[in-house]
């Protein structure tokens, strides 16, 4: 996937101020919520694994999704948190990694107050290509997507947090349980950036080749399409448009004859952020549906969240070296 360059150039400077309001709203949560969940051993589990997650999403190893569940990609963050501690290798969160990532179970969670903000992030949500094209803006289709893009969790665990709650229907001054993440804007720089095709993992090192950041990503579904060589960083895009071409989704049945200019919004194809390579027509970006995040599926770029994108974006710079390697992942705990 590939943005229009000439749009992006031009909306690059309002994109950080979004980002920056973003970032602004994130502190707004009040720590220790009580949960009305059922049984307070599941209370407790919930709160153990979301702040293990939480902890890990601070310090830019990704666990995906925050959802409160032990999957691959929370073990595989956790394994390799481990190895850069010099801890034993299990991906399991025991005392000592536990110590060592600053887990704070009480804190997991935090009540947010919704504000006029979040509302204006929602906005019409076309399928067709035409549609998208004649707006403004590609906004969130609804809150829950908003809410859960800030806070960088499945909707399915704001579903467990607030039980018989419409979120969706909220309204400014409401509050919702959410989990209690944290950003920062010192993200470490990079000194190089691996690709792994076969995990579907972004490492970034520093220049001692020091693991400082590890993010999930998607790739191609066609092995074709994937990159014969490595490449760098050629440019860095907030909020970019992106150019729709025909050729390229012979999929879409809409009978379109010429691009289209796709404008900005955590709804555009590449997200909120477009980091693009030497190699034309590749590019690391967010995407639309952070749930469908380590699945094939791309027409060829590498996509991640929205929020990992951003934070990527902030760690590389133009001439940033990327290079990939087909190599699967091993050690990890079942």
């Amino acid at each position: 996937m590939h943005p229009t360059r000439r749009f992006a150039r031009q909306r690059a400077g309002c994109a950080a101020a979004r980002v920056g309001r973003l970032i602004a709203l994130i502190p707004l949560v009040i720590a220790a919520s009580p949960l009305p969940l059922r049984a307070a051993e599941n209370e407790a589990e919930l709160r153990r694994v979301v702040a293990w997650q939480i902890a890990l999403d601070r310090i830019g190893f990704s666990p995906g999704l925050i959802d409160g569940r032990l999957g691959p990609k929370t073990r595989l963050a956790t394994r390799e948190f481990q190895r850069v501690r010099s801890l034993p290798q299990t991906g399991r969160l025991d005392d000592a990694t536990a110590e060592a990532l600053g887990t704070d179970p009480a804190g997991a969670f935090g009540r947010y107050t919704i504000v006029q903000a979040d509302l204006d992030e929602i906005g019409p949500a076309p399928e067709s290509w035409l549609a998208r094209s004649k707006l403004k803006r590609l906004g969130h289709a609804s809150l829950v997507e908003v809410i859960s893009e800030k806070f960088h969790c499945h909707s399915r665990l704001l579903e467990t947090l607030n039980p018989g709650r419409d979120i969706a229907s909220l309204k400014p001054g409401d509050k919702v349980i959410v989990p209690a993440v944290g950003e920062k804007n010192d993200w470490p720089q990079a000194d190089g950036v691996e690709i792994n095709l076969t995990s579907k993992v972004v490492r970034v090192t520093d220049e001692q080749r020091r693991l400082i950041g590890l993010f999930h990503c998607s790739v191609a579904a066609n092995e074709s399409n994937l990159p014969t060589r490595d490449t760098r960083v050629a440019t860095i895009v907030h909020d970019p448009w992106y150019t729709f071409d025909p050729a390229m989704y012979p999929e879409v049945k809409e009978g379109i004859t010429r691009k289209l200019p796709i404008p900005p919004g955590p709804r555009n194809p590449v997200g909120r952020c477009w980091i693009g390579l030497g190699l034309p027509g590749y590019g690391m970006h967010g995407s639309p549906h952070p749930e469908l995040i380590g699945k094939t599926g791309s027409h060829g770029c590498f996509r991640l969240t929205n929020w990992d994108a951003l934070r990527l974006s902030k760690m590389v710079r133009v001439g940033t070296p990327v290079r990939f390697v087909h190599r699967p992942e091993t050690g990890l705990a079942p």
